[in-house]
């Protein structure tokens, strides 16, 4: 009897495979006392643990095959630099000596340290960068515990074909699934932005995620169809749903295959219409793969990486260092720098800030506001990006506006700044443009007023939604509340959009929305004429836009704006293919 399993679905694709189960020997860890003249010997065990860990890491990087994407390597190096990061060696190292426990507690405390921090962040990508610390020491722990490697773990094993069944996988098991010809992966855990699904999404394996209790469920050698677009994982299934699905998927994998020719086309609408597609960039890993889609610059630089997991206040040579190697990977491109966004989902140190615990931190002191309150991490940031704004084609990015008052606030912090590098003759672009996000609904309905006081905007659809909604996105009880097709937040995009429009004032959207092809016609109908999504979705959005018909775009999501039938609503968004 045909039955399915619902998650995630981080990877888009349909692969039809036989599957296999991952089960990790669960790593039993004691806590015992060691003599003070065993505390040497203990730190060369773990010490001797964590080369062998690198070993392996530098072993699996040499075998990735010449022809796969750039920014691969880059998850592996990651794993590599953890490796060598003081919080992963010396910590453990002053506990062995101070607690004189055993190597294996030692990474358990700091593991829990480690993961508890991440554990506050409530923005998707940063919170699943606990995984990697997980993944890494877990590495560790498996060696120190004389673990034998996992039969995925071993190039011998024929798994060609196969549908990969874990709790989780590491960046490194996902590499693997390209070596072993994995046809899709299954995890009861993970989320649409950690490593996995970003590796996943580059090697074109189909993918879903929290399917809780899957391997309880998936037996080792049956066959499975998991559709990573749909979230959807099922097995038995009759001869019609096989071939219902195998159609679907050579269909897909024809429609991937044609995307590599739109690299160097135009983006253009069907009617011939420019539009603009820019890329979404945080880290150095991201810079190949941006520029392989073919993105047009970057409307999206986020620089809280820079603030994350440190005690002291990144210096403005630091700050300067990251936006002039991101200059000079997008020359002649414009890029987009987006000043801190710390707060609510991006928690830092405490001894960075003077900030107290809240019990909304989204509502508090964050992006903006904490920047303005706490000059000493705001004005670094601002001086480095004046000065690499001499390089290249620089726009500085201002998160969460609200009022117009943190405009002139920010505007006044940086023509001092320039007045400073005037007189002291460092170079710098007098004509650098300052933009905002719209991100409150306040800021939307004021648009026309940002509008007027900035050279461009961008909307961040991820948090204008759950503002406007009145929802924390992170909580699972609520989140079925985040909605993109809510007629009040699609009202409020609108309301931006028409603004800045009337403005002649540029406006990009770069959300997560701008990134997901069921919206791109809906978007296009609003309006929307500049988006910056993840590299990895740039071509598929291209896609969608040369598909569509601007006029009838927008004369389908006019009709939808007025009317106040909740059918007549969901069969227009169908219409323009957001089922």
């Amino acid at each position: 009897m045909t039955w399915s399993l619902h998650g995630k679905g981080v990877s888009r694709g349909i692969a039809i495979g036989v599957a296999h189960i991952v089960r990790r020997d669960a790593l039993e860890l004691y806590e015992y006392t060691i003599a003070e003249p065993e505390v040497p010997a203990e730190i060369a065990r773990l010490e001797r643990a964590i080369d062998d860990a690198k070993a392996h890491l530098a072993g699996m990087r040499e075998k990735i095959p010449a022809h796969t994407p750039a920014d691969i390597a880059a998850f592996i190096d990651t794993h590599l630099l953890m490796l060598e990061d003081a919080m992963l060696t010396d910590e453990p190292k002053r506990l062995i000596r101070e607690r004189r426990c055993n190597a294996e507690w030692a990474l358990k405390l700091q593991r829990d340290m480690l993961v508890a921090a991440f554990d506050q962040m409530d923005d998707p990508y940063l919170r699943t960068r606990r995984d990697d610390v997980d993944h890494v020491i877990n590495r560790i722990l498996r060696i120190l515990l004389n673990h034998a490697p996992m039969a995925h773990e071993n190039t011998e094993t024929a798994l060609d074909g196969a549908v990969l069944v874990a709790d989780d996988l590491s960046p490194a098991d996902t590499l693997l699934m390209q070596h072993h010809g994995i046809a899709a992966f299954v995890t009861e855990y993970g989320g649409p932005t950690s490593h996995t699904a970003i590796l996943a999404r580059s090697l074109g394996v189909p993918g879903v995620v929290g399917v809780h209790h899957a391997r309880r469920f998936i037996r080792e050698g049956e066959t499975l169809i998991v559709d990573g677009g749909e979230g959807l994982v099922i097995g038995e299934a009759d001869q019609r749903i096989t071939e219902h699905y195998r159609l679907r998927r050579d269909e897909r994998n024809k429609r991937v295959s044609n995307l590599a020719r739109l690299k160097r086309a135009p983006t253009v609408t069907a009617d011939g219409v420019a539009i603009e597609l820019q890329a979404n960039v945080e880290l150095e890993l991201d810079y190949d793969a941006a520029r392989a889609a073919g993105a047009r610059g970057v409307g999206l630089f986020r620089t809280e990486f820079l603030y994350m997991n440190r005690v002291d206040v990144p210096t403005e040579e630091e700050h300067f260092a990251a936006y002039r190697r991101l200059v000079e990977a997008f020359r002649n491109q414009p890029v987009t720098i987006r000043t801190l966004d710390i707060g609510a989902d991006k928690q830092i140190e405490a001894s960075l800030s003077t900030r107290v615990n809240v019990a909304n931190p989204a509502l508090g002191l964050r992006a903006v506001r904490l920047a303005l309150k706490e000059p000493e991490l705001f004005l670094p940031q601002l001086r480095a990006i004046v000065r690499v704004s001499a390089l290249g084609q620089v726009r500085l990015m201002i998160p969460m506006l609200s009022h117009l008052d943190e405009v002139a606030q920010v505007t006044e912090l940086v023509r001092r700044i320039q007045a400073d590098c005037r007189q002291q003759g460092v170079d710098f672009d007098e004509s650098m443009p300052i933009g905002g996000m719209i991100e409150v609904p306040a800021a939307a309905a004021y648009a026309d007023g940002f509008a007027r006081a900035l050279d461009f905007l961008s909307i961040g659809t991820n948090d204008l939604i759950q503002y406007a909604v009145a929802i924390d996105r992170v909580n699972e009880e609520v989140s079925y509340l985040y909605d993109p097709l809510n007629p009040g937040v699609l009202r409020l995009i609108s309301m931006a959009i028409r603004a800045a429009d009337a403005g002649d004032c540029p406006i990009a959207m770069c959300g997560e929305m701008a990134g997901d092809v069921r919206y791109t016609k809906l978007l296009l109908g609003l309006g929307l004429r500049i988006f910056s999504v993840h590299s990895s979705l740039l071509l598929e959005v291209k896609q969608a836009i040369a598909a569509t018909t601007l006029e009838d775009a927008k004369s389908t999501v006019a009709r939808a704006l007025r009317t106040a039938d909740p059918q007549r609503f969901k069969s227009l968004m169908a219409t323009l293919g957001t089922a």
